[in-house]
């Protein structure tokens, strides 16, 4: 029995062996195999998808002027250089965002600041707790509160905080106004008010309504008409041209006005407007580099829509 059993073990033995060897000569060869195709696959490109969506936030007015607060996703249309383009991402949820409100508190505006410190009111009032903001004014230099808050009342406060001067620094105002809004998440606004036309800025307006557009920020404006003594005579002002342009090329609104009484009501509807406006998105088909025009259609009649008019097609945001 003895040596029964020893051969049997023998005989297990040599098969688990040659089992073992032919394990080895198996992995010896998908090795072989697999050190033979590894630089093929090495040289072979690495490729990664990388989707971006720009983002379009649309106000639709009727044919009155009215907010229209029920659109779908399917009575938008968007074109991208001329070609209609896939809506990727829709909502008619109010959406939060980070906001610097800039005034013009030159000269020409120290009969009605309190007036247009009592409007700029309307608008910190309406901020919820998920927005942020700054106030800021410009005259000869540019001032800012501080830090983006969502607490009304020390913005509220800071209103009182910002100084008068002579010369109109409208565009430099703009552009310190994007420095401060650089970094910030989500949907981005700059309120600007003036009486007039720049007149002492270093930065010109071709470079900041390029920043505006590349940054994806929208800038609403506000214009005023207005009288004041310079010293010799009553002049009349009259708000400058460009706050039209760049507030239609950024999706914005703008707002020109003829008296005072109209301040409180116009940053009220700013607000009021942020907090009913359409976010549409798309994927774009190429990222160039260029800028690529853009339109934003409502398939309802009598509606029309203020959206931004162009985009940097580049992989990241500026």
């Amino acid at each position: 029995m003895g040596w029964k059993d020893g051969g049997t073990a023998i005989r297990t033995t040599m098969s688990f062996m040659k089992r073992s060897a032919l394990v080895s000569a198996l992995a010896v060869a998908v090795t072989g195999v697999l050190l033979t195709t590894a630089p093929a696959a090495q040289d072979q490109p690495l490729f990664r998808a990388a989707v971006r969506t720009v983002p379009i936030y649309a106000t639709v007015l009727d044919a009155n002027s009215r907010l229209v607060p029920d659109l779908q996703q399917s009575d938008f249309t968007i074109t991208d250089n001329g070609k209609p383009t896939e809506i990727t991402l829709f909502s008619a949820e109010p959406q939060p965002f980070t906001a610097v409100v800039m005034m013009d508190t030159s000269a020409s505006m120290t009969a009605n600041l309190k007036l247009l410190n009592r409007a700029a009111e309307q608008f910190l009032l309406r901020l919820l707790p998920v927005d942020r903001a700054q106030v800021g004014a410009f005259n000869d230099k540019i001032q800012l509160s501080g830090t983006f808050t969502n607490d009304r009342d020390a913005l509220i406060a800071a209103l009182d905080d910002l100084y008068f001067g002579n010369p109109t620094r409208l565009n430099d105002a703009i552009a310190t106004s994007l420095d401060a809004l650089q970094g910030a998440d989500g949907r981005r606004v700059i309120l600007v008010f003036t009486d007039g036309e720049d007149t002492s800025s270093r930065t010109k307006f071709g470079t900041v309504l390029d920043r505006a557009r590349d940054e994806e920020v929208m800038v609403y404006s506000i214009g005023l008409e207005s009288e004041y003594f310079d010293g010799v005579r009553v002049v009349r002002t009259r708000p400058a041209r460009d706050l039209r342009r760049i507030a239609e090329e950024t999706g914005g609104g703008y707002f020109e006005l003829k008296q005072t009484a109209d301040l409180s009501p116009t940053f009220t509807r700013v607000a009021t407007e942020l907090r009913s406006q359409y976010l549409l998105g798309f994927a774009p088909a190429t990222l160039d580099g260029k800028v690529h025009k853009l339109e934003v259609r409502v398939n309802r009649p009598g509606m029309t829509v203020r959206a931004r008019r162009s985009y940097l097609a580049a992989a990241d945001r500026s």
